[in-house]
């Protein structure tokens, strides 16, 4: 022996550095979703938010590059004036996997193709009639799903649905489809992963209501991200839906019907709603209600109520009428968010749809109308925000289908 230590073989390599691998592979799932929503945008960062070492986190992020998730800087870089050790940035991967995400409305279909990170990568033409048939909706949605894909070629993880109604858990029904004219009970989940079979679209399929989707999105990828518990309340074409993010995580309660916040009576003498109750959100806070107290009435199904009541309170606010019927909707909403948050004491509130627009019409009336019923005072500073998303429900549709490669991405990317 000359006392030099021998060349290590490519094999000793390898046998050197998985051990190292193996004890960040439970780490990967954690790893990937500080990228997927932006809160590790550095490998140090992942190093500290993990609490593992450099090394590790080194390794965990090459094997989550590998897989074709995400990309890593080969270059470290620091800001300008910034001290201590540049790091690798972490990106997701843009030429990465997708999923198919479909949304139906009262006013409508549409399908896109969406990747880490909440990116939309590409959109079908949207459709403006829904058959009262759920079989050929979803049929329809989803072929234009798979059109994307081929045009694409990407791979698919799997498919996600948002409607707008409540679907019961286990069995994936929706409950209420009211503006859509679908059966009640018409079993949405089970339909829509048959059509994307049949379609050969690889991974599960999943649905869910699209509301709770839109809070899921925003608070990974917009207005709600860094909230701990987020509330959101938003109009659809027709209706007042609500949702509820508890420490991440949607609560949907104990069979997936929680906060239907359209259902809280703001008017006692108001009009008559679906539930059976009078004045509730739902027939006082959505288009059709501003619409009608702003004169206008229904105008019919051809025109989407949700554009139309936005595009007058953001062209026509000067309007008495309009201004009258804003104030009116204002008042209503907030005290439906008075009392949701006296119930649940959120961290931060989200509006989206036509709420949105009214929160831009008049920001501090709303504001005061929840400070004044709030309890003690405490809860009339609770940040209120609009939704950052222009398709919200979309992108957290392709979050369900997104969720299984976040809990453990090479186990799911080898079944998609």
């Amino acid at each position: 022996m000359n006392g030099k230590a021998a060349p290590r073989t490519a094999g000793e390599g390898l046998t050197r550095t998985r051990p190292r691998l193996d004890r960040g592979r439970g780490a990967l799932g954690p790893a990937l979703e500080l990228v997927h929503t932006g809160r590790a945008p550095t490998r140090a960062v992942l190093t500290a938010e993990l609490g593992v070492t450099r090394a590790t986190a080194g390794a965990v992020a090459a094997e989550l590059e590998a897989l074709g998730l995400i990309r890593v800087d080969a270059r470290p870089s620091a800001p300008a004036g910034a001290q201590g050790r540049p790091s690798h940035r972490l990106e997701v991967a843009e030429d990465g996997p997708v999923a198919l995400a479909a949304q139906v409305h009262a006013d409508g279909y549409r399908a896109a193709l969406v990747g880490l990170g909440g990116r939309i990568v590409a959109t079908a033409p949207g459709c403006e009639t829904v058959d009262a048939d759920p079989a050929k909706v979803l049929g329809s949605v989803v072929e234009a799903g798979a059109g994307l894909l081929r045009e694409t070629g990407r791979h698919c993880v799997g498919a996600g649905l948002a409607v707008p109604s409540a679907v019961a858990e286990p069995e994936g029904t929706a409950l209420n489809p009211l503006h859509l004219a679908w059966p009640a009970g018409a079993p949405v989940r089970q339909i829509f992963a048959e059509r994307v079979r049949a379609a050969g679209i690889t991974g599960p399929a999943f649905a869910a209501n699209d509301v709770n989707l839109a809070a899921l999105a925003e608070h990974r990828h917009g207005a709600g991200r860094g909230a701990r518990d987020l509330l959101c309340v938003a109009t659809g074409h027709r209706g007042v839906g609500g949702a509820l993010v508890l420490d991440g995580r949607l609560h949907t309660g104990s069979s997936g019907l929680a906060l239907e916040v359209g259902h809280l009576t703001v008017n006692p003498e108001g009009r008559p709603c679906h539930c059976g109750g009078r004045g509730c959100l739902d027939v006082e806070a959505d288009p059709l209600a501003f619409l009608t107290a702003a004169g206008r009435g229904d105008p019919g199904p051809d025109v989407s109520l949700l554009q139309q009541a936005d595009e007058l309170i953001r062209g026509h606010y000067d309007d008495p009428a309009v201004r009258t019927a804003t104030e009116a909707l204002i008042d209503r909403l907030g005290l439906g968010l008075a009392g949701l948050v006296n119930i649940l004491n959120p961290d931060r509130i989200v509006l989206g749809g036509l709420h949105r627009t009214l929160l831009g019409a008049d920001p501090e009336r709303l504001r005061a109308v929840v400070a004044d019923r709030s309890l003690w005072g405490q809860s009339g500073g609770v940040p209120i925000l609009a939704c950052s998303l222009d398709h919200n429900s979309l992108v957290g549709a392709a979050e369900l289908a997104w969720q299984p490669v976040l809990d453990d991405p090479s186990a799911a990317l080898a079944a998609a």
